[in-house]
Order: C-alpha cells, then sequence, then structure tokens
C-alpha cells in the first residue's frame, strides 16, 4: 500500500523538488498539480514562490491515497 513514506511519495516529492506539482503529477493528481504550478508561476513573481514549492514537496511526500473498498 503506497503511503507516507513509500517509495513513490519519496520519488513526487524529489519531482516537485525540481517543478512544482510535477509530484503531484506522478500520483495521478492532475488537479492538485496545475493548482500548485499556477499557484507557484503566479507568485514567483512577488518573490513568494518559494512558499507555493515548499508546500508542493511536502504535500507529494505526504500525500496518502483514497482507501479503496
Amino acid at each position: 500500500m503506497a503511503g507516507q513514506g513509500s517509495t513513490g511519495n519519496v520519488i513526487a516529492a524529489v519531482c516537485s523538488f525540481f517543478v512544482p506539482g510535477l509530484g503531484q503529477l506522478v500520483q495521478g493528481r492532475l488537479g492538485m498539480a496545475i493548482i500548485q504550478f499556477a499557484l507557484a508561476v503566479f507568485l514567483w513573481i512577488f518573490l513568494l514562490g518559494w512558499a507555493i514549492h515548499l508546500w508542493s514537496i511536502v504535500d507529494a511526500a505526504l500525500w496518502k491515497p483514497p482507501l479503496s473498498t
């Protein structure tokens, strides 16, 4: 089962380190990937993109897939 600390989440966090939202895209979370990438691009204009960048990394690392029934 994939979860916090799993290899998939570590890879996703590393992807998000390089491009905000890429880790979420690797995890199949297209909506969150678009939101985080767009916010990071927008906020880098005001030198605050680092905050979204860090959020993207942590979100990818700590994400737990929903339990299937």
